[in-house]
């Protein structure tokens, strides 16, 4: 676990990041889990959340997907 120190880039704050964790790119997702602050680098295409899908066992949705029927409206 490393430390580093919280400061003010304008009216925004900034964190930083020690030489191991430097990113590649110069965009990034931010988002709250738990309390947690997240940030990860945004992917350049969708390859990643494909890869993700070939992770799903083989009976994933065997049984398909039980929809509820439209509700009938009067136009």
């Amino acid at each position: 676990m490393k430390i580093t120190k919280v400061f003010k880039s304008g009216n925004s704050q900034a964190v930083r990041l020690p030489k191991d964790f430097q990113l590649k790119g110069n965009v990034v997702m931010i988002f709250k889990k738990n309390g947690d602050i997240i940030i990860r680098e945004k992917p350049k295409n969708l390859a990643a959340a494909f890869l993700l899908l070939t992770h799903f066992s083989e009976d994933f949705f065997e049984e398909g997907r039980k929809d509820t029927l439209p509700q009938e409206r009067d136009f």
